[in-house]
């Protein structure tokens, strides 16, 4: 027997499902930087381990293409509570999930949308990031990970981010996700995103919600909601004094089992 896996997106933000519930899988940063290459694996953004621990709801195990430990995923989430229902590991509508940045809820809808409670946005100061030499002026959000929501005149289509934006590392001492914001109109911004230890991503969950945190910021508000294009598609978010939420797709295209030989070998 190999290692099932599932293959999902949210807003085309990819990630390999490892389905492990006894927490017997050793997920080295190897196996995970493997699964994530495009050419040599199966290819994604990241990897979501499904554990159930001994207490509490399950909890999703979230690893960046780089093998790196990261502390949340809101399109994460998103995909791993709907493999959840339709691994009838849970019933279908609200139920909680365990993250790294502490417990969420959430509600799978029948249309196949997720809402995402994504908790308390922080808004803890300013900074900058610079593409090409150009500096661009940020909010620095936190969202359970940490963020700068960098809302800009420039058009985002026009931004090279094949390379990370240059930030302060005293201030992001261990990385930062970096977004680039265009105000389409009143509630409707267009992003995209640099994310730590992966690169630019079609999506970004948690980087939405900062996106929008960063825009109300300079329009002296602290709640609000907005629609968010990002590159695979569209995300809700409503951001109010104590919590936040996601509401997005959720989608599960494939399944298979990885060659043991293969993960052996890693």
């Amino acid at each position: 027997m190999g290692v099932e896996f599932l293959k999902g997106h949210g807003t085309e933000n990819d990630f390999v499902v490892l389905p492990d519930p006894d927490g017997v899988l050793d997920l080295t940063e190897a196996r995970v930087r493997a699964l994530c290459d495009r050419q040599r694996g199966l290819g994604a953004d990241g990897v979501l381990r499904v554990v159930r621990p001994d207490f509490g709801p399950w909890f999703m195990d979230y690893r960046n293409a780089d093998g790196s430990i990261a502390e949340m995923c809101g399109n994460g989430v998103r995909v791993f509570s709907r493999y959840l229902v339709e691994a009838e590991l849970v019933p279908a509508g609200e139920f909680t999930i365990g993250t790294r940045a502490g417990e969420r809820h959430v509600v799978v809808h029948s249309d196949g949308t997720v809402t995402v409670d994504m908790g308390r946005v922080l808004v803890t100061g300013t900074s900058t990031a610079t593409v090409d030499g150009r500096t661009f002026s940020g909010v620095a959000v936190d969202v359970g990970n940490p963020h700068l929501g960098c809302v800009t005149d420039v058009p985002v289509a026009e931004l090279d981010l094949h390379l990370p934006p240059g930030h302060d590392p005293a201030q992001f001492p261990h990385g930062v996700n970096v977004e680039f914001v265009n105000v389409l109109g009143d509630g409707a911004l267009r992003m995209r995103v640099h994310e730590r230890g992966v690169g630019e991503t079609r999506s970004c969950g948690t980087g939405t919600v900062a996106a929008v945190a960063s825009w109300l910021h300079g329009t002296g508000q602290r709640v609000g909601k907005a629609t968010v294009d990002v590159l695979g598609g569209q995300v809700s978010v409503v951001i109010e004094e104590e919590s936040s939420t996601l509401t997005g797709p959720a989608v599960l295209l494939a399944r298979g089992e990885l060659d043991q030989a293969w993960w052996d070998a890693l």
